[in-house]
C-alpha cells in the first residue's frame, strides 16, 4: 500500500465518526441529550430537571450557546414552592474553559416568561445552592448577565420576615435603555414593601464592567426611596452612581435597610448624590429637612473595617430646637402635655375637683437604643447658624462633634450660644454598660443677665455676666434616669453687674417703691454678686449657697431640687437694705413640679403684718404704717461672707426657715 493511500485510510478512520455524528445530529437533532442531562442533574443535585421542548446547540469557542424549550427545575423538598425555575424557553452561554476546570459559569442567560422562586430556609439552606443540603456556597451556577422576558420572581426568607413577589415586563421598543419594567410588593424584614421601576433589558448580576441603568421608587415601611442612576454588579453593588431621595418618619427607621444605627428624629426628607466604589459609600452634597429644620452636607461610610465607619459634616441654616428633642429621648410635646397633666396646686383643690393627682414629667424619659450602637463607628459634626426656639430659651447657635466608638458616645464639644455667651459641654455615654454610665461637664461663660430671661420685661435692662460649671455623673438609659441618679456639683456666679430695681422691689414686696418706680420709670441698681452652688447626690440638688446681693436687697435661699421626682422646694428670704415705708416683706417659696412651678409668699406672715397695721390704725392712722415699714439691716453685706454663712448654715436650720410645704 502506497503512502498516499495509507494517509487517505487514516483520515477516513478519523473523520468517519465525526461525519456519522454530523449525520446523526442532522437526522435526530440534539434532543437525544435531554435524558442524559436530566439524569446527570438528578444525580448531582437530587432535584428534577425537565426539558420538555427541543434542545439545540450552537457551537462557538470558548462560549457555545445552548437553547432548550419548556424547562423546569425543582426545588428541594423543604421549600414552599414546587419549582425553583420554570420557563417557556431557556438560552444559556456556556464558558467551556471554566467547565473543564470543574466550574459552571454562564456568561449570559435568557429566560422567556420565567417563574423563579428563591428561598432561604432554616440552618442556612438556600435553594439556589446545588449540593444535596443546599449549604455549600461553592455549589452554585455562576451567572454574569441575565435577561428576563415577561416573568415573575419571588424571594422568601422566613427568619428575616421577608417575602417579596415581583412582576417583570419587557418592552418591544428598544427605548433609551429602559426596556424592562417591574413592580414588586410584599414585606422586607417585617416591613411592608412596594416598588416599581424601569431598567435595562440585561441584568448585570456580576458584570464588573457594564453599569446597569435603573430608575425606581419604593417604600419600605414608612420609608420612601427614589433612585435614578446606575449600578455595577447587581449582586455585589461594586459601584453605584445615583441620584437618591429619601423620606420617612425618623432616620432611625433606616436601620433595617442600612444596618447602621441612626438617631431618632422627626420626619425627614433628603435629596443627594449617592456614590459607591469599593468599600466606600458617599451620600454627597445632599440637602433636605428634618422636622422644621433644614439640613445639608455630605456623609460617607467605609465598610472595610470591623464595623462600618461613618463620617458626616452637616450644616443647618435654621435649626428648630424642637427637632433636637427625639435625639435626647424627649417625647413630642412632652412639656406642654406635662403642664396639662399636672395636678391642681394643692390637695384641697384636687379633692374639690375630684382629680386624681398625676405625676407630670418634663425631663426626657425615652430610653436610648444602645443595642444598635455597636453597628457603626461614627464621627459627625453639626453646625447650626440660627436656632428657632421658644421665647423662654435664649439659645442662639449650635456647634457639636459626635463620636461613637465601640458603643461609647461622646459629644465633644457640644457648644450652644446662650444669651450672648456660651454653654460649652462635654458629654460621654458609655453604652457598653447597662444602665448607661454618663458624665456631663458643662461650662457657662459670659452669659448676659439681660438676655437670660427673654420673657421677663423687667430684666431687659440688666447688666452682668453669668459664669458657672456643672459636673455631673450618673447612670440610666434615658436622660431623665441619668439625672435622677446623678452626683456632682452645680455652680453659677454673677459679679459686678446691674439689675432692675423694680424687680428687686417686687421680690421684697416694697409697695411704696414699686409705686414710685411705676410713676418715674425703672432704674438699675448695683448687683454685687449672685451665687448658686448646689451639691448633687443621687439626683437631689442641695443648696450649699444661694445668694443674690444688690445695693437695695439681699436674697438668701435654701432648699432642694429633686431631679428624680421633678420637684422644687426652695425658700428665698429677701432682706432690704433701705427703709421702706410700705412693705409686705415675706419669704418666697418656690414649690411644685418642673411642669408647673409655683411661687408663693408666706400668707400668714403677710396677713399678720396687715392685721397689725389695721389694729394700730384704729388707734392712730399714723401708727398703721409701722408694721409695714421694713427698716432693713442698714448696710451693705459682704458677698464672700454671705456665701460662707450660707454654706455654713446646716440643712436642718435651712429647713426650719422654709415654712410649711404646700
Amino acid at each position: 500500500m502506497t503512502r498516499s493511500r495509507l494517509l487517505k485510510w487514516t483520515a477516513g478512520l478519523v473523520l468517519a465518526p465525526v461525519l456519522l455524528g454530523v449525520v446523526f445530529i442532522a437526522i435526530f437533532g440534539w434532543n437525544w441529550l435531554r435524558a442524559p442531562i436530566e439524569r446527570m442533574a438528578l444525580d448531582k443535585t437530587g432535584r428534577e430537571l425537565v426539558i420538555g421542548g427541543d434542545l439545540k446547540l450552537k457551537f462557538g469557542w470558548p462560549l457555545p450557546r445552548i437553547t432548550a424549550g419548556a424547562v423546569t427545575f425543582a426545588n428541594p423538598a423543604w421549600a414552599k414552592e414546587k419549582q425553583m425555575v420554570a420557563a417557556d424557553a431557556v438560552e444559556v452561554e456556556l464558558n467551556l474553559p471554566q467547565l473543564l476546570r470543574g466550574s459552571i459559569v454562564l456568561p449570559e442567560v435568557r429566560l422567556l416568561r420565567p417563574v423563579v422562586f428563591l428561598e432561604q430556609g432554616s440552618g442556612g439552606r438556600k435553594n439556589w445552592l446545588l449540593d444535596a443540603n443546599q449549604q455549600d456556597e461553592n455549589a452554585r451556577i455562576r451567572i454574569d448577565r441575565l435577561m428576563l422576558d415577561h416573568g415573575r420572581l419571588g424571594y422568601d426568607d422566613a427568619a428575616q420576615k421577608t417575602s417579596i413577589r415581583a412582576e417583570l415586563s419587557t418592552s418591544d421598543a428598544q427605548s433609551a435603555g429602559e426596556e424592562l419594567s417591574f413592580t414588586a410588593q410584599g414585606q422586607y424584614k417585617g416591613l411592608a414593601l412596594k416598588a416599581q421601576g424601569k431598567g435595562g433589558p440585561v441584568l448585570g448580576l456580576r458584570d464588573e464592567n457594564l453599569p446597569y441603568r435603573l430608575k425606581t421608587e419604593l417604600s419600605v415601611g414608612r420609608t420612601g426611596v427614589k433612585a435614578d442612576g446606575s449600578i455595577t454588579s447587581l449582586l455585589k453593588f461594586s459601584a453605584m452612581d445615583m441620584r437618591l431621595s429619601l423620606r420617612g418618619d425618623s432616620l432611625a427607621q433606616l436601620f433595617p435597610l442600612l444596618g447602621i444605627a441612626l438617631p431618632q428624629t422627626h420626619a425627614y426628607q433628603t435629596d443627594g448624590h449617592m456614590l459607591h466604589d469599593g468599600n466606600t459609600w458617599r451620600y454627597d452634597k445632599f440637602s433636605g429637612r428634618i422636622g422644621a429644620s433644614d439640613i445639608a452636607g455630605s456623609l460617607q461610610v467605609d465598610t472595610g473595617g470591623k464595623r462600618p465607619a461613618m463620617k458626616a459634616e452637616l450644616v443647618s441654616k435654621l435649626l428648630d430646637i424642637a427637632d433636637l428633642g427625639p435625639l435626647i429621648g424627649a417625647r413630642p410635646g412632652s412639656v406642654q402635655a406635662a403642664r396639662q397633666a399636672a395636678p391642681p396646686a394643692n390637695a384641697d383643690a384636687a379633692k374639690a375637683a375630684q382629680v386624681r393627682p398625676v405625676q407630670a414629667r418634663v425631663l426626657p424619659d425615652l430610653p436610648f437604643n444602645t443595642e444598635r450602637w455597636d453597628s457603626v463607628d461614627a464621627e459627625v459634626t453639626l453646625n447650626a447658624k440660627t436656632i428657632r426656639r421658644a421665647k423662654e430659651l435664649p439659645l442662639e447657635n449650635l456647634n457639636t462633634h459626635l463620636s461613637l466608638r465601640d458603643s461609647v458616645l461622646t459629644l465633644d464639644p457640644l457648644d450652644f450660644g446662650a444669651a450672648g455667651g456660651q454653654l460649652k459641654a462635654v458629654i460621654e455615654l458609655d453604652g457598653r454598660q447597662d444602665p448607661i454610665q454618663a458624665r456631663a461637664q458643662v461650662k457657662a461663660r459670659k452669659i448676659l443677665l439681660a438676655r437670660l430671661f427673654p420673657t421677663v420685661a423687667l430684666n431687659k435692662s440688666s447688666i452682668g455676666q453669668i459664669n458657672g460649671e456643672f459636673d455631673l455623673a450618673g447612670k440610666g438609659n434615658s436622660v431623665g434616669h441619668m439625672l435622677a441618679h446623678s452626683n456632682g456639683k452645680v455652680g453659677l456666679v454673677v459679679a459686678q453687674g446691674e439689675i432692675s430695681k423694680m424687680m428687686m422691689e417686687k421680690i421684697g414686696l416694697h409697695l411704696w417703691e414699686m409705686l414710685v418706680l411705676k410713676l418715674s420709670g425703672d432704674k438699675l441698681v448695683k448687683l454685687r454678686c449672685a451665687v448658686a452652688d448646689f451639691d448633687v447626690k443621687d439626683g437631689v440638688m442641695h443648696t450649699d449657697a444661694l445668694v443674690f446681693d444688690t445695693e437695695v436687697t439681699t436674697i438668701v435661699g435654701s432648699g432642694d431640687i429633686d431631679l428624680r421626682q421633678e420637684k422644687l422646694d426652695l425658700t428665698l428670704n429677701p432682706n432690704t437694705k433701705d427703709t421702706s415705708p410700705v412693705a409686705l416683706r415675706s419669704p418666697i417659696y418656690v414649690r411644685g413640679s418642673f411642669a408647673q412651678p409655683e411661687v408663693q409668699i408666706d400668707k400668714g406672715r403677710v396677713a399678720a403684718r396687715a392685721l397689725g397695721a389695721i389694729a394700730l390704725g384704729i388707734a392712730s392712722p399714723v401708727l398703721a404704717l409701722l408694721p409695714l415699714i421694713d427698716a432693713g439691716p442698714g448696710k451693705d453685706s459682704d458677698c464672700r461672707q454671705l456665701v460662707r454663712d450660707a454654706r455654713a448654715l446646716p440643712h436642718t436650720a435651712k429647713d426650719k426657715r422654709t415654712g410649711p410645704r404646700s
